[in-house]
């Protein structure tokens, strides 16, 4: 059945506002949204519960626009529907410190839901989110249903060629995310041309394979609002699969360069704008809507006010019969902590142990007192140490369990850790070895850029778990990770500093957080009071003032104080500094960082198992990085060590050669 004239005016609007704000920024991708204008006004108005006037409302429907360069179409739709966006930040499409910038930011639009921009990490976020809900909804549901909603995803040809989602996919499938709808704008353009020079595969077939519910809206039927609703309403009736349905549109739909790449990635100019209104016949100037659309939109965007009223008196009458359950949803919800918090002790019979295993005794320690603490790994529980012990295992049969079996998924399981620390009312964790980080990067990346409270965890830290050799041995990873805003990067000495660091982290929002752990075992380093929050602090210090000064990080530390034990034999006071965290340290203020380092030492050596960028800034000018600037090698630990200069005789020979270098040189500053 044809759209009604009012369906088509209201899809206009979408449309004009989108070319309206790509073509005032002179900037944008105005392809995907005169394409998909229709899928997305049919799910916006008839599918998608949520209330603009509370965008954070818990039990809403989530919408990830994983084709974030379509960025326009979702300002558009929210602006529409009354969330709080005027015509100016429409306006302002692109431009500095925007509240519409160039893909949808988590925290800057009122009603985005999560940061998208690189393809394919918005549907893996997605497969987090559905992931999110249906282990809340096991856990806090009784007689009433308190949580109990849709993810909706709006992906593109370019996020279904990137691996990321094929890995999410594959993970969706096999947990049964019934929830979770992918709308995929199937119109077979990228930006460089044709899809099909690059991608011809059947991707309907392969959903199926992933064990997905899949559907297709063909070409003829692409803008009929009533053929996009029947297939939606057909993918929520399946609750045993995900669905993806692939709607195909033309992308540039109603203007000169449609079913073109040139439609895709750049303004479509006045003149192809006038030629596109024209063809939509829509007459209204720039930014222009009619007040009955308008209207109508904005009653449309409260139509769920209801829905969201109904909830609350639901929750309310669920807080009264779950007071206990409802106390410790409310806690995690706004970010409180438990009472009395069993944390566990290291001592010199228990804590000469490797940080992993340290890690994984804190986790299994407070896991009760936490239940928000969820996540797995990459299939190396056993090597991780991150289960937690009888939390039960989150399945389709059993969705309460907080262990997720991610699988050799690296890519998909952070970008899906960021999508269940999205969704709210948990705390994520994902855990794989060091040297994979590199698989999880953009993730990461995109944690930090959120400021998520994601924890990422690596083990088998550095070149000293040997055997395994230069493939395994993470070199540049601690640089790469340092270098990355936003994200707070620790590297516990012992069993003390991995339990200070989980405290630090579970006892606050500190943002999205990477722990880099040991395989092999480190002694305990002496019961002490560490505050992780500082980044370093004074460790060992010599019984006359310090001539030179050691700092290291992780299982160098031992080193470092091994090393400093063979000085005093010589009469040359050497503190020892501790530095779990370069950028906890780096935000201290000045008189803290002189008294851990001050500037009249200027002999200093700094000592870590990688890559030695980023140390000269605490080494100064005329100190010494011991580190490792090329890959590893394939060898037991012991001999790596002696082949790198990693023991306590080789950094003292250094060091007192360093010593005579900087005896009369000026003060270094921090």
């Amino acid at each position: 059945m044809p759209n009604t004239p009012d369906d088509d005016r209201r899809i206009t609007a979408v449309r004009a506002l989108a070319i309206d704000m790509v073509q005032q920024a002179n900037s944008g991708h105005p392809g995907l949204p005169l394409g998909a204008a229709p899928l997305a006004y049919t799910l916006f108005t008839r599918h998608l519960v949520h209330d603009p006037r509370d965008p954070h409302w818990f039990n809403r429907d989530r919408f990830i626009l994983s084709a974030g360069h379509g960025s326009a179409l979702l300002y558009a739709l929210l602006y529409l529907s009354g969330y709080d966006l005027s015509l100016d930040d429409l306006r302002a499409f692109r431009q500095f410190e925007s509240r519409t910038p160039g893909h949808p930011e988590f925290g800057f639009t009122p009603g985005v839901d999560v940061t998208t921009g690189p393809l394919g990490q918005g549907l893996a976020n997605a497969v987090g989110f559905a992931i999110a809900e249906s282990h809340l909804a096991a856990r806090y549901n009784r007689a009433q249903r308190i949580v109990d909603h849709y993810t909706y995803v709006l992906c593109s040809d370019g996020d279904l060629m990137e691996g990321v989602t094929s890995e999410a996919s594959s993970l969706a499938g096999h947990l049964g995310l019934g929830k979770l709808i992918a709308l995929y704008d199937d119109n077979h353009i990228s930006l460089a041309g044709p899809t099909a020079v690059a991608f011809s595969e059947d991707v309907l077939q392969r959903y199926e394979a992933y064990g997905w519910h899949v559907a297709r809206v063909e070409r003829a039927d692409a803008n009929d609002v009533e053929a996009i609703d029947r297939a939606i309403r057909e993918a929520q009736s399946v609750t045993d699969r995900p669905s993806i349905i692939a709607v195909c549109t033309t992308i540039g739909y109603g203007s000169p360069l449609a079913d073109t790449f040139k439609a895709h990635g750049e303004p479509l100019g006045a003149e192809n704008v006038a030629k596109t209104k024209a063809a939509l016949h829509w007459d209204e100037p720039a930014f222009g809507v009619p007040r009955d659309i308008l209207d109508w939109w904005r009653e449309n965007g409260a139509r769920h006010r209801t829905t969201h009223a109904t909830w609350r008196k639901t929750f309310a009458t669920w807080q009264e019969a779950e007071p206990q359950l409802a106390a410790t949803f409310e806690r995690i919800r706004t970010g409180g902590l438990p009472t009395d918090i069993a944390w566990p002790t290291f001592t010199e019979e228990n804590g000469s142990i490797a940080s992993r295993e340290a890690g994984g005794l804190v986790m299994n320690a407070v896991a009760t007192q936490f239940p928000e603490l969820v996540g797995g790994s990459a299939d190396l529980d056993p090597s991780t140490k991150t289960y937690l012990k009888g939390a039960g295992d989150y399945t389709p049969q059993t969705p309460e369990g907080r262990n997720i079996h991610f699988g050799v998924r690296e890519h998909a399981m952070m970008a899906a850790v960021n999508g269940i620390a999205l969704h709210g009312g948990t705390l994520p964790f994902g855990a794989t070895f060091f040297n994979f980080v590199d698989y999880c990067k953009p993730a990461i990346r995109l944690a930090a850029l959120s400021k998520l409270r994601s924890i990422f965890i690596f083990t088998h830290d550095s070149v000293f778990l040997g055997e395994d050799g230069p493939t395994h041995q993470p070199i540049e990873q601690l640089a790469g990770l340092r270098a990355t805003p936003n994200l707070t990067t620790i590297r516990p000495a012992d069993s003390v500093e991995t339990l200070a660091a989980w405290r630090y982290l579970l006892e606050g929002d500190r943002g999205a957080s990477a722990l880099v752990l040991s395989r092999q075992k480190l002694p305990f380093l002496g019961a002490r009071q560490v505050d992780i929050g500082r980044g370093a602090y004074v460790l060992h210090e010599p019984s006359q003032p310090p001539q030179m000064i050691f700092i290291a990080t992780g299982s160098e530390v031992s080193l470092a104080l091994a090393a400093a034990k063979q000085l005093a034999e010589q009469r040359i006071a050497a503190r020892v500094v501790s530095m779990p965290s370069m950028e906890l340290f780096a935000a201290q203020d000045a008189a803290y960082r002189e008294s851990v380092l001050p500037p009249s030492v200027t002999a200093r050596v700094s000592i870590e198992a990688a890559a030695t960028l980023g140390w000269h800034r605490w080494v100064g000018d005329h100190g010494l990085t011991i580190g490792i600037d090329h890959f590893g090698m394939s060898a037991p630990a012991a001999a790596i060590a002696n082949a790198l200069g990693l023991t306590p005789e080789a950094i003292v020979k250094q060091s007192l050669d360093l010593l005579t270098r900087t005896t009369m040189r000026e003060p270094s500053t921090v």
